[in-house]
């Protein structure tokens, strides 16, 4: 009779996860903490957005770390939470001036300290994100003086480059948020679940429509799976989406809610192409691994880095 007992080699214990179980798992996870964050309160949102902003152009740099470039990654994640704040500081002072502009009732004097305290901080903010923009490329080149010829001594202004690109290309679309998220009432939750659901219906849609009918290729050297009959399945979705968001933005035209969704239908995509040639350049299927089964956050938002700043363009442009 043969022996029952397992071998010692035998594997004990329960099966690892599968990888699709790990991507609904942590999938869920990171969506209820990203939800929670934007509904409970405008700090929780800054907090929650400045952080991933951060990690996000830490990952961006990791890539340029691995294409031979060093930029500098604590002084650029550092600018990045300063960029984050002096933005959300503005925003919330405006909500402040507009919402005193466009009411005729008269305010008490909690409510004129309130509103005078803000509009000193949102000046405050503006004067530092000026001294930023200019200072920004000198504080650099000082960084790289200080350790040159001792780190990448062949391309010093080569990484004063990289580290300004990582900060106008993650950083500041990342913290261009804010001003989606304040409206003259104040800070909305409601407006970037919006956005959210916009992207995530140009993802899905994408998805499906290219499952279904994909033949011809979108960007063959830059994504391969990626075809014409999605985008236009995405875009298809994202619109039916943009008018669905009257059940949650009831007071935003359809006209605007219509616009939006294009933008986020055409520049979404097109943000995910820009990060797989990024990754494609340095040789990496991941920009992180934070999230078992999701890669980086880069991964995650990087629909962002082109939707949010056409968004904002076009509400400052038309309001």
């Amino acid at each position: 009779m043969a022996d029952a007992t397992p071998s010692p080699t035998a594997p004990i214990g329960k099966k690892p996860m599968s990888n699709l179980t790990q991507r609904i798992l942590y999938g869920v996870l990171g969506a209820v903490v990203l939800l929670f964050c934007i509904w409970y309160s405008a700090w929780t949102f800054a907090v929650f957005f400045g952080l991933v902003q951060m990690r996000m152009l830490w990952e961006f740099y990791r890539m340029m770390r691995k294409a031979g470039y060093k930029p500098a990654a604590l002084l650029g994640g550092g600018i990045s939470l300063m960029l984050f704040g002096a933005i959300y500081l503005v925003a919330d002072a405006h909500h402040y001036t507009a919402s005193h502009i466009n009411t005729e009732a008269v305010e008490t004097i909690e409510q004129f300290r309130a509103r005078f305290q803000a509009f000193r901080i949102g000046k405050i903010a503006q004067n530092v994100l000026l001294s930023l923009a200019i200072l920004l490329p000198t504080i650099l080149i000082l960084r790289e003086m200080y350790s040159w010829p001792r780190e990448n001594k062949l391309a010093p202004f080569a990484n004063v480059g990289v580290a300004l690109l990582g900060l106008l290309y993650v950083s500041l679309p990342m913290s261009l948020l804010n001003v989606l998220a304040f409206s003259d009432n104040g800070y909305d939750y409601r407006r970037i679940f919006g956005l959210l659901l916009l992207v995530w219906c140009s993802d899905i849609g994408a998805y499906a429509a290219g499952k279904t009918f994909g033949k011809h290729k979108l960007a063959l050297k830059i994504s391969p799976g990626k075809t014409w009959e999605g985008a236009a399945g995405g875009f298809l979705l994202t619109l039916v989406m943009g008018w669905a968001l009257v059940f949650l933005l009831p007071e935003m035209p359809l006209t605007t809610r219509l616009v939006a969704a294009a933008i986020v239908a055409v520049f979404g995509p097109l943000g995910d192409l820009a990060e797989s040639m990024l990754k494609r350049s340095v040789d990496v299927k991941d920009s992180g691994r934070i999230m078992p089964g999701h890669g980086g956050l880069l991964d995650r938002f990087d629909a962002f880095l082109f939707v949010v700043p056409v968004l904002v363009v076009v509400q400052l442009l038309f309001g």
